[in-house]
């Protein structure tokens, strides 16, 4: 193992004492094996770094900290510099997030920082490095009202555009996909988890009802459902390229397997997903061929025969 630098182990002493509400000089000693002297010395550098502490005399004193909201600075290398900006620069590319906060404002912040040289390095590799993903497509609303909702955790009110899911949700997680917000949650009403697109919300009411679960329940609860609703196991084939598409856009449900030379994928839905998956694999063109069940299979078909019969003679459109 390589040895850390005086830095590197400065920032992790910083992260291991931030759970901390007191240590001694025994436990740095032991976490990160230096000598009584060496850590003294790391002590006084963390105090000049922003770690506040006071010392309890005594034989069984030690160092008690006083917690703040941020311990800054915090040292980075190079390397570590540029990845912090190579994120940022991914994340700009969101017009919208659940953040109150512009990541140009926090890019400038953090730029302002460096020394003149290490500004130079890293606008160098703005040029050079790029990332490209799918903006937002959509406009969603109630972003930092959903995710403040998710944290707490609170039931609240939805109205959404599509009608039968109006009603009061514990809401699970947030998700970006394809250009598109999405939150998952449990409609108290229906007594059922669903998926839906943040930009269908038309108003968000807080209500005083108790969770139905609390924050640690809740994946569990999840699980719990998926495996009830999700019965339908599905398998294809695929092309060498058509598994490469599958590991750049799959579901949780969707699983990749690879024996006597095939690529295969498989997983289960639930019945009411059939037309999706079909939309699904229909994007996989000629890198899949479904294998079952039967009824996917023919609903893939039936899709298939209905994009053939608008270039049927007389059928297509004419410039």
């Amino acid at each position: 193992m390589v040895p850390m630098t005086r830095s590197e182990r400065l920032n992790q002493e910083l992260i291991f004492l931030s759970n901390q509400t007191q240590f001694h000089l025994a436990d740095l000693m032991t976490k990160f094996q230096i000598s009584k002297r060496t850590a003294l010395r790391d002590i006084a550098a963390l105090e000049q770094l922003g770690l506040a502490f006071y010392v309890e005399p005594g034989r069984y004193g030690g160092y008690q900290l006083i917690h703040r909201r941020l311990w800054i600075p915090v040292t980075f290398n190079l390397q570590e510099v540029n990845a912090l900006f190579f994120a940022i620069k991914a994340l700009r590319l969101l017009a919208v997030t659940p953040f109150d906060q512009s990541y140009r404002t926090i890019y400038d912040k953090l730029m302002a920082t460096l020394p003149h040289q290490e500004q130079r390095t890293v606008d160098r590799l703005q040029q050079v490095v790029h990332y490209y993903t799918v903006t937002n497509l959509d406009r969603p609303n109630f972003l930092p009202d959903l995710l403040s909702a998710i944290l707490k955790p609170q039931v609240v009110h939805l109205t959404l555009n599509i009608a039968p899911y109006t009603g009061d949700f514990q809401l699970y997680d947030l998700l970006f996909r394809h250009g598109i917000w999405f939150f998952s949650g449990y409609h108290l009403a229906e007594q059922s988890w669903g998926i839906y697109r943040c930009d269908a919300i038309q108003a968000l009411t807080p209500t005083d009802r108790v969770a139905p679960f609390t924050s640690s329940d809740l994946p569990q609860a999840f699980q719990r459902y998926q495996d009830a609703h999700y019965t339908i196991p599905f398998r294809c084939q695929l092309t060498p390229l058509g598994r490469e598409e599958v590991q750049k856009n799959r579901y949780p449900n969707m699983h990749l397997d690879h024996h006597a030379d095939q690529d295969w994928l498989t997983g289960k839905y639930a019945p009411s997903e059939q037309a999706y998956m079909v939309q699904y694999l229909l994007g996989l063109g000629a890198q899949v061929k479904v294998i079952a069940p039967a009824s996917l299979r023919q609903a893939y078909l039936t899709a298939l025969h209905q994009i053939l019969d608008q270039y049927k003679t007389g059928r297509a459109d004419r410039p």
